[in-house]
């Protein structure tokens, strides 16, 4: 892609999720999210009406004086955008690829966190981290984001979501925003999975046509796959192979949903051919 054809990318996808995120998202984004918890600010002394529950007894034992702690609302809210860029992000049989949507879903979710002035980071996983940006604000911030989702090129066509969590939790120390966009066909996560949680704030958002979900019976095809490279000669007339294939496709699904709500995270599935606002949006006032 060449510079102008991508600047043109980069303007049109602005415009379309920047009007999303201002009419639609902002408000919703910001009520979701605003209870964003309590930071320690100072210790002071004791005063009469302070929640004894806040008593620093550290201090009041050192001091012989009651201290509490006090907290302050944390204002900044941090957003990490964590998407899948292995080989099968290019599948797509409907109106767009995957990959599109990822980059709409995730520069609206951008947008609407600057509404909110708060910091956006990206981190572009495989079986390997490929790029990781790190959290800052501002429009051209985000610009650089939609960017590098457009045209980033992978060096890996794996998938491994259990590294890029492991990943997450060394690079972030504070709490975080976490939208994780992949269509999870993967496996061996659910503890790291677990541990990240249980530090961030974390949805998954499965991207997935749904032809995926199915092999139709069109008999002897090649197919190749796309995060391997493998090339294979398919019967798709065996009815053993169609159900083989829709049992693995399912146990992975079931995989996802079951990791993500055990773990405490949020899920959001979001097919190629549907809306991708009537998701987001749902599962916004959903949280709210």
């Amino acid at each position: 892609m060449d510079t102008k054809e991508l600047l043109k990318k980069v303007r049109k996808i602005e415009i379309k999720t920047r009007r999303l995120s201002d009419h639609i998202f902002g408000g919703e984004y910001h009520s979701t999210f605003k209870g964003r918890g309590m930071t320690f600010s100072e210790v002071r002394q004791y005063q009469f009406g302070d929640d004894v529950r806040n008593i620093d007894w550290n201090v009041t034992a050192r001091t012989n004086e009651p201290h509490v702690k006090v907290f302050e609302e944390e204002r900044e809210l941090t957003m990490m955008l964590m998407a899948d860029v292995s080989g099968s992000k290019l599948f797509g049989t409907q109106n767009q690829f995957k990959d599109e949507i990822v980059t709409e879903i995730a520069a609206t979710l951008a947008f609407s966190a600057t509404q909110n002035n708060d910091k956006i980071g990206l981190i572009l996983f495989s079986d390997e981290i490929e790029l990781f940006i790190p959290p800052k604000k501002g429009r051209s911030h985000v610009l650089r984001i939609i960017r590098e989702l457009l045209e980033f090129q992978p060096k890996s066509k794996k998938t491994n979501i259990s590294e890029a969590l492991k990943f997450l939790s060394n690079v972030m120390k504070k709490k975080a925003i976490v939208f994780m966009l992949s269509d999870f066909v993967a496996d061996d996560y659910k503890q790291t999975l677990k541990i990240s949680a249980g530090k961030h704030d974390i949805t998954g958002i499965r991207i997935f046509d749904k032809h995926e979900a199915e092999i139709p019976n069109i008999g002897m095809v090649q197919m190749q796959d796309e995060e391997t490279g493998e090339l294979l000669l398919v019967n798709t007339a065996s009815k053993k192979v169609r159900t083989d294939y829709g049992k693995f496709y399912n146990d992975k699904v079931e995989y996802y949903k079951d990791a993500f709500t055990k773990s405490g995270a949020g899920t959001i599935d979001c097919r190629v051919d549907e809306s991708y606002v009537k998701k987001l949006l749902g599962y916004f006032k959903r949280r709210g």
